[in-house]
């Protein structure tokens, strides 16, 4: 079931995941958690929190249109490939199209390209490397 969390929920996974548990929860925060117009989601598997993004008010370079960026989004390892990440990708599309954003974007790890395009995103830079994190993508869905 997803559902909309707390910024803080997301913080475990997003170190579980995305830094290897090397960070303190407080490391994990992103500057614009908390903004205003910013939202997280949440998948559960019962009670347990298993699948998490965030998505923030903020347009990328050279695009028009009022946009959110998708980040750290982490699914826990036990329950990957199971259709949780596409699902709450696709739960965030369409409340984006109802609050009438044109695009959502994301730096993706080289790793997970496949599974973005699988949710409509293409790549529109050239790959580079996040230090101490590795090589990166940004990617982008139109959304209306």
């Amino acid at each position: 079931m997803i559902k909309f969390i707390k910024p803080d929920d997301v913080l475990p996974l997003r170190n579980e995941v995305l830094r290897e548990g090397r960070l303190t929860l407080d490391e994990c925060r992103f500057e614009n958690d908390d903004a205003e117009g910013s939202f997280h989601l949440g998948y559960f598997v019962g009670e347990e929190l298993v699948c998490v993004a965030s998505f923030h008010p903020v347009g990328y370079k050279g695009y028009d249109g009022k946009a959110y960026q998708l980040r750290g989004m982490a699914t826990a390892a036990t329950h990957r490939g199971k259709g949780y990440g596409n699902m709450l990708v696709n739960f965030a599309i369409t409340y984006l199209r109802g609050q009438k954003v044109n695009y959502l974007w994301c730096n993706a790890r080289k790793v997970a390209v496949k599974f973005y395009m699988g949710t409509g995103f293409e790549i529109i830079s050239p790959e580079f490397e996040v230090p101490g994190i590795g090589p990166h993508y940004v990617m982008y869905v139109k959304i209306q």
